[in-house]
């Protein structure tokens, strides 16, 4: 969790599927990825599945994928075992991740395996709206155009994983520019690992609490939600719960007045 981002090998994931509920019986037809590190492409996988039930016309209308195209195509249970070989020991990305995250654990437990865990997954959605505030709109297609990306999204997995990748880098070369480079700031900010989440907020409320107690100052560094870094000395009053995030009350030394900071927008602190 210590290493830098440049030392992390990176897997990005789409699928395609028969509709939009997993829940009510759509499955996956198409599923591909990149994994890649510090910018090199190390390896590709790209597969068509044959879900044993029809792709609705919504879905159809937009990847296209017909029932001839999945005739000979092989069933996710033969699929699955080569792409979680494939992801091994990387940090799992997507394009609204907790989508295609949805439909990949329940395709896992349709094949009487067990879903993913001990694996970082990253929502580049996430990561776009941290970085990118204010976009009329975050559909992948608007804010890679945002980005300079030319590339048209036609709505096939693996196009979809190399539109990704090009929003990825951009927004990486973004981080580099805030200084964020470390893999535990940028699992903090973008993944959506809830146990993961807690256990980092947990241990700097631990830290801030202890700072209260002492009656001591902290020096925090922080990335607002308009994505902008800053570094301050602050004296921690409260941390406060609402609407399922924990905040920090605290005054700004700087500016001689009070603060709210979100304990997951603190990248770095320590007492002074």
């Amino acid at each position: 969790m210590d290493k830098k981002l440049d030392e992390i090998e990176f897997t990005i994931f789409d699928t395609e599927t028969t509709g939009l509920d997993a829940a009510s019986g759509d499955r996956i037809v198409e599923i591909a990825a990149v994994r890649f590190k510090d910018g090199q492409r190390l390896d590709t996988f790209q597969a068509l599945v044959n879900p044993d039930r029809p792709i609705c016309e919504a879905a159809f209308q937009v990847n296209k994928i017909t029932p001839e195209m999945l005739i000979d195509a092989p069933r996710i249970k033969e699929v699955l075992p080569g792409f979680l070989k494939f992801i091994q020991g990387s940090c799992l990305c997507s394009y609204n991740a907790g989508f295609d995250l949805e439909f990949l654990n329940n395709e896992l437990k349709l094949s009487s395996m067990p879903e993913l865990e001990g694996i970082v997954v990253v929502d580049v959605l996430k990561m776009s709206r941290r970085l990118l505030p204010g976009l009329e709109r975050y559909a992948l297609c608007f804010v890679a155009e945002s980005l300079g990306i030319t590339t048209k999204q036609i709505h096939r997995a693996f196009s979809d994983v190399e539109l990704t990748l090009g929003v990825f880098n951009k927004l990486n070369e973004m981080l580099y520019e805030k200084g964020i480079k470390d893999f535990k700031n940028f699992s903090n900010l973008f993944s959506i690992n809830a146990h993961l989440l807690e256990s980092m907020n947990s241990k700097k409320i631990s830290e801030i609490q202890e700072a209260i107690d002492l009656n001591v100052r902290l020096h925090i560094r922080y990335i607002s939600s308009s994505g902008e870094i800053s570094e301050r000395d602050v004296i921690p009053k409260e941390i406060k719960q609402e609407y399922g995030r924990s905040y920090l009350l605290a005054r700004c030394c700087q500016k001689n007045k009070e603060r709210i900071f979100r304990i997951d927008g603190i990248l770095h602190l320590e007492i002074v």
